[in-house]
């Protein structure tokens, strides 16, 4: 399911001689939107450019074992999932918290212009996703910023186009009951 360009770069990289070329050629096609896609699960921007580059070192070590039964893209912004929610986990685990006082750290971070740019209704909107649990957030976030289909992000989650439905279907409603 790799497009042309997915090819192009995917041959640069299985080459000895072109396989840097061909990284750097694959960072510069998805770095943006995959740090679009953590920085709305992390906040932070530090943390977001430091689980971009993770996700790059994931894709360079394991290239080859892409079996290009997806796009690259979907590969490697499951890869980026994952390291979100493996940061925004461990991050619980350190300062011993539960799910609500990450969020609320979060929610701190929103209010810091520093942090987050946005005006008075996309702070709101961002603080009601953030009461979302993580995988209900990524659901949202993935259909509502970045417009994949379902059949998209189901490719991506490994989850059923049913359950992702349900899903943010569900995250709907809770962002529109914090909104009132």
């Amino acid at each position: 399911m790799a497009t042309d360009k997915d090819q192009k770069i995917l041959s640069l990289l299985r080459r000895p001689e072109t396989r840097s070329y061909g990284f750097q050629l694959l960072v510069d096609t998805h770095k943006e939107r995959i740090y679009s896609i953590v920085r709305r699960m992390v906040i932070r921007h530090e943390d977001a450019d430091d689980i971009v580059q993770e996700v790059f070192v994931r894709v360079w070590e394991n290239v080859d074992g892409f079996r290009e039964e997806s796009s690259l893209y979907t590969w490697i912004y499951r890869i980026a999932v994952n390291e979100s929610l493996r940061y925004l986990k461990s991050k619980r685990h350190k300062l011993f918290l539960p799910l609500v006082d990450v969020a609320a750290q979060l929610e701190k971070l929103i209010e810091d212009p520093l942090h987050f740019n946005g005006n008075q209704i996309e702070r709101k909107l961002q603080k009601a996703i953030l009461q979302l649990p993580d995988k209900q957030r990524l659901v949202f976030n993935m259909r509502y910023y970045e417009g994949l289909t379902y059949e998209e992000i189901s490719q991506i989650l490994g989850t059923s186009v049913g359950a992702l439905k349900a899903s943010y279907h569900l995250a709907v409603k809770k962002i529109e009951k914090y909104l009132e």
